[in-house]
């Protein structure tokens, strides 16, 4: 069975010597006449081979499986043979069979295929993206060493169990919701996907994994609810400073990230003479120039003096992000206010309630927010709308 005129495979049998009326099936691979054979692990008997067509004969299950195994190694084989004429190697019968065998290639790992993408996407990806990708890897680090007692394992071994215990490990942390552990296996499939197009492995194993995010509601908060927040009295002192920090962020659209690396060196003059923030996203490394609200200036004006920014170049004295969120929980359930509020909460109140519902333009807001894409402001904008129908058809129902 000729493709060139160098390069033939043929299939062959050799006699069992203990069983002689049995025998075990061969290829043989040969190019420019130098031939290497292999065995395809598999036994017949002797009566019912045909050495002419390099077939069993009869038409019984064993006959049809036994001549699918020849017609599959025989297509395997000349795809071994066109893939070294396309890599310009040395093609030899001893590379063909390696190729065929799959141990001609390097097998790469998975701590290897993340080295790979943190060197090449760090000046690809935004930073906030980066750091994203930099907390899923360590998440399967440790499935790697926790779940399966390994510390690496190779890309051709992971298979759509895997990815499956990855996700359950994901589910097991208290800290990630849904939409979280989705995220993460987002990132997982988008990996694997980068070791399919580099030819790392031949079969993507989460390709079959569907991705299931459920619908959130986007929390923010109207602006009785807002001064009701910001008019509670509390008795200790933890909560009324989380609290005002809250109403900060409300007043800034400033992330918890963004609000704990506030410095006093961001607080400048800006173009009107009053005074501006100027800082980075920590996310989006984008560049924030926010002016600052009465409300917002208030604010860092009572904290002036406290001990933990007096002797220091802070702004705020902002507690831990678990703290913060225990403290949340306390203050929502003292102004009994049914949501659940969180620094995206405040981020969401200014995009909505602070600058939108009073007219300040869209294109500002997103500026204000450090969006680098309209579109994603344009979320809090439907919003608005939706509120505004409601509040509408609830008038009109009064009407009547």
């Amino acid at each position: 069975m000729r493709t060139t005129q160098t390069f033939m495979i043929s299939f062959f049998i050799r006699k069992k010597k203990n069983k002689p009326e049995e025998a075990l099936l061969y290829a043989r691979i040969s190019i420019n006449g130098i031939y290497i054979e292999m065995s395809l692990k598999r036994s017949l008997e002797v009566s019912r081979w045909n050495q002419s067509a390099c077939k069993l004969n009869g038409s019984s299950m064993e006959s049809q499986q036994l001549n699918k195994k020849i017609d599959d190694t025989k297509a395997l084989l000349y795809k071994a043979y066109d893939s070294l004429q396309k890599e310009d190697q040395v093609i030899t019968a001893s590379a063909v069979k390696s190729r065929y065998l799959g141990i001609d290639k390097k097998h790469y790992t998975l701590i290897q295929l993340l080295d790979y993408h943190s060197t090449k996407m760090k000046g690809v990806l935004k930073y906030g993206t980066l750091k994203n990708y930099t907390t899923t890897e360590t998440y399967l680090k440790n499935y790697l060493k926790e779940k399966r007692n390994i510390s690496d394992i190779y890309l051709k071994q992971i298979d759509y169990q895997f990815t499956l215990g990855f996700e359950r490990s994901l589910r097991d942390l208290p800290s990630l919701s849904n939409n979280g552990v989705m995220k993460h296996m987002e990132r997982f499939k988008k990996l694997m996907r980068l070791a399919e197009d580099l030819d790392w492995i031949e079969k993507n194993p989460t390709k079959r994994f569907k991705l299931r995010f459920h619908h959130v509601d986007m929390v923010y908060l109207s602006k009785a609810e807002l001064q009701k927040i910001k008019e509670k009295k509390f008795k200790r002192s933890t909560l009324s400073i989380d609290r005002d920090i809250f109403v900060f962020c409300c007043y800034t659209g400033l992330p918890y990230g963004d609000v704990l690396e506030l410095k006093k060196k961001h607080i400048q003059i800006g173009i009107d003479g009053k005074k501006w923030i100027y800082t980075r996203r920590m996310k989006t490394n984008t560049l924030l120039r926010i002016p600052l609200l009465e409300e917002a200036e208030r604010i860092l004006e009572k904290y002036k003096e406290h001990p933990r920014v007096n002797n220091s170049d802070i702004l705020l004295p902002v507690y831990s992000n678990q703290k913060t969120n225990h403290y949340l929980r306390e203050i929502t359930k003292a102004v009994k206010i049914n949501k659940q509020l969180s620094f995206h909460a405040a981020r969401h109140t200014f995009a909505t309630t602070v600058t939108l519902a009073n007219g300040v333009p869209i294109e500002t807001v997103s500026k204000l927010l450090g969006h680098t894409k309209l579109s994603t402001t344009q979320i809090y904008a439907r919003v608005i709308d939706s509120k505004i129908s409601n509040d509408m058809d609830k008038l009109r129902g009064k009407l009547i």
